[in-house]
Order: C-alpha cells, then structure tokens, then sequence
C-alpha cells in the first residue's frame, strides 16, 4: 500500500508548523496533525470580548532570534506586526519593584542586587563575556559551565545573584526550580537575546506567526495521534478514527508525549527523551475593570517576584502594558504566574481556587486587583518548557549523532533552548533530516512516469 503523503507532522505548535513549512517549500506533501481544536501549542492566545489573551509569555529579542526573523520575513511580517513591548521588567525586593532587571547598568543602579552583589554581578559579566564565544545556544552543552545547575553555577558568588537574578529569571520564565536545571542554556540564552529593553511581541497576539505559517498549510485541527510506528518503508500514524500511512514523520511535541507514541523507539534515541523532563506551568489572565499595574517609577510590562519573596508567584504580567492592543480601551489584563515550588499543587486544585490563591497574592504588588477583576482565564500545560537538566545535557551529544530515520522530532526540547526560537530552529533542524533522507519533489513529469509504470 502507498503512503497517503510524503510527511505526517504531529503537534501544530511552532516547531512542527516550522518543519511543515520548510517541507513544503522543498515540494513535499506534508500534513499536520493537533489534537487541540486550532494551532499554536504553547503559543495559542485566546480572544474574548475584546481581549487577546496569550496562554504563554512569548518576547522576540532583536538579537539571538535569527531563525524567527527569517520566518517572520518569509511569511511577508512588516515591523507594524512585530512592535516593541511597551513598559518595563522588574523585580521585587524589600517591598517595591526595582527595575533594570538585565540591562547593562544594573551593575550601577543595583535593579534589585545590593551593593557587594554588584560588583559580583560585574565579575560574572566579565568572566561571560571573556568566554562569550563558548556560550552557543544551539550547542549549551558545550559552554564552560558544563553540566553545573544555576544553583551550582551561581555558588561562587553573593547569594543576590542567584536569589535576585537567576532564579526569578528562571521560575518566571521557564517555570525552572534552579537546583534541577542546567546554566549553559539559560545563559546562553541571556547573552544571545541581550537587554530586554528591545524586546518585541506579535500585534495581535502571540499565535500571529503560527496563524499566518498555518495559512499554507494542510492542518487537520482536533484529531489526536495515539501512536506511530516505523514501519521500515513507511511510517503509520493510528488516530482514533484510523491509520495514516507516510514516507517520514515529524514529532513536534514534548518528549515526554514524543517518548509515549513511539513504542519501538530507537535505543540511541531513548537515553535523550527519557531525560528530557518538562516543567508544569500555570498561568491566570485576569480581564480586568480597568488597567492596574504594580506601582512603579515607569511603567512595567512584567514584574518578577523571587522565590526569596514569594513563595505562590514568579512573576505578574502587565499584558495591557505589553501591547495596548491586549485589553478594550479603559480595560486591564494581568497574568499571573504560578510559582515552581507550589505549581503541582496548585494545577491538581479546581481552576478556580487556583485562580483565588494566586490574585489573593497578587493584592501585594497590584492593589485592588480583586475589586477590578471582571473574568479569569486558566492556561495549566503539565509539559510547560524543557527542564533542561544536567542528564538531558549530558545526552543531547549522542541524540543529535543519531542517524537520519523515518520518524524525526522537534521542539524547544531538542535545542534545550526553552523559547519560541529553540522550536523555530528544531523544526528547521527535523525538515532537514527528513529531507536528507527523502530528497526533494521530483519534477512532475517523473511522477507521471511513475504512475504510468505501475498503474
């Protein structure tokens, strides 16, 4: 039996519309499969009355994101569709937001460190930037941290930094308990996308690129794959209403879910899934009456809340701050992020007493939230970002040796590289190996040729 098409891709999130794209340009019929009822993945935003609510947090930085702005040309992105993100990062300490939270000058204005803890923070610049062109995001394992964790990398120096800088960083936006996950990626990543004080964002709404990506491309919304198999010359897909047969298939999704389809997983693969774990995220948008932030000396578009201080939140976000476009004219919307050491919790309770521990916590640093808020909306991903740990270090190496096969994966994971970007550049990296494998469309004429001999 023929294959119904060249490539199956499994996950419409933006690692596997990546891969469907680079497939389709070299002339590949490619179709996706996702089990949620429209594409994005961890990118999805939710429109409500008015409101564009991004289930995840996602910034463009003008440095480090070269695969993204590559694509965002192709698909024909102007500028207007990208705009920089309005308002500020902090962190909280002693009562008050500090701003200048990675900016170049925090070794001046402190952004939260005390004073001895700058001059740390100065020495840890000078040793990365000595060594900056050790510190590749696409290959972290290699860096000169090696295999230490945050908590480990961070030892030699004053505890602010890591209790003040490393660690809000990282359990805000990775959702990461420090003591489990390695530095290479999460510095890598820092040095690579710079100041955030250039950061941008999608118009109208983080899911922008996977819209437009998904525009060209042949996606059945709603229909899960539970399992496929190589079957030597082709590969099998078994949905619940049947089996899909292709030449090669891509798995974007998270490893966990790629390891769970997979039941006759090469064993050179195996080691690499296995240790790439995943941390659960929780996130609650909150449409607000009107448009709180946490006072600040400017306006902020996200405040990081340390484990130091909080022990419920990592961080809240000022979405209407972010892009004015997020909230109806005189309203608000604020997302508040579940803290790493009590999200398990809290994604095991009802929607709604998680969405009352959180905003009760909130009241600290944006008074009167509770008055103004007018609905919540719930975004819990049990697979929320790649853990990163040492293990899935250690064995990324021998993971990207593997030799080009019928079933290929991609996702942030692949990269160790939790951000949008990492997805980009593994969906490019998996439409590659499968194209090594199956070449590019033959000329029509060849496929005519074709059907005539065997018809």
């Amino acid at each position: 039996m023929r294959p119904d098409l060249d490539v199956a891709v499994v996950g419409a999130g933006i690692a596997g519309l990546t891969a469907a794209h680079e497939l389709r340009r070299a002339g590949l019929s490619v179709r996706v499969y996702e089990q949620l009822p429209e594409v994005g993945g961890r990118m999805r935003s939710v429109r409500r009355d008015g409101w564009t609510v991004d289930t995840g947090a996602e910034q463009l930085a003008p440095r480090g994101y070269r695969a993204t702005w590559e694509l965002l040309r192709r698909v024909g992105a102007g500028p207007a569709e990208v705009p920089q993100v309005g308002g500020l990062p902090a962190v909280w300490r002693d009562g008050r937001a500090r701003l200048g939270v990675g900016e170049p000058t925090a070794v001046l204005t402190g952004a939260g460190l005390s004073a001895r803890a700058r001059l740390d923070l100065a020495a840890f610049s000078a040793w990365t930037g000595r060594h900056r062109a050790r510190f590749d995001g696409d290959r972290p394992e290699d860096s000169p941290f090696g295999a230490a964790t945050v908590r480990e990398a961070a030892a030699r120096y004053h505890p602010d930094l890591h209790d003040y800088l490393l660690q809000p960083v990282a359990g805000c936006f990775f959702g990461w308990d420090t003591a489990r996950s390695a530095a290479a990626p999460l510095v890598s990543l820092l040095l690579e996308a710079g100041s955030p004080s250039g950061w941008r964002t999608y118009r109208t709404g983080m899911d922008f690129l996977a819209r437009r990506l998904a525009e060209d491309t042949d996606v059945e919304a709603g229909r899960a794959v539970r399992e496929v198999t190589d079957a030597g010359d082709h590969v099998v897909l078994r949905l619940d209403d049947g089996e899909v047969r292709a030449r090669a298939a891509v798995l974007a999704v998270p490893a966990p879910v790629a390891a769970a389809l997979r039941p006759d997983v090469p064993a050179d693969e195996r080691p690499f899934l296995t240790a790439c774990t995943f941390t659960p995220m929780l996130k609650i948008s909150y449409l607000l009456e009107r448009p709180l932030a946490p006072p600040a000396r400017r306006p902020l578009h996200i405040l990081l809340t340390p484990a130091a201080e909080d022990d419920v939140l990592s961080g809240v976000v000022v979405d209407h701050a972010k892009d004015p476009g997020r909230a109806p004219a005189g309203r608000g919307l604020i997302t508040l992020v579940a803290g790493p050491r009590r999200v398990r919790d809290l994604l095991d309770a009802s929607p709604d007493d998680a969405a009352h521990v959180l905003i009760r916590a909130a009241e600290r640093y944006v008074p009167g939230i509770t008055g103004a808020r007018r609905h919540h909306l719930v975004h819990a991903f049990r697979h929320g970002l790649p853990e990163a740990t040492p293990q899935a270090l250690r064995e990324r190496p021998g993971f990207l040796a593997r030799p080009a096969r019928a079933v290929e994966y991609a996702g942030d994971w692949v990269m160790l590289r939790p951000a949008s970007e990492g997805a980009v550049r593994a969906g490019a990296l998996a439409a590659s190996r499968v194209l090594s494998r199956l070449g590019r469309h033959r000329p029509s004429a060849d496929r005519a040729e074709e059907s005539r001999a065997t018809a």
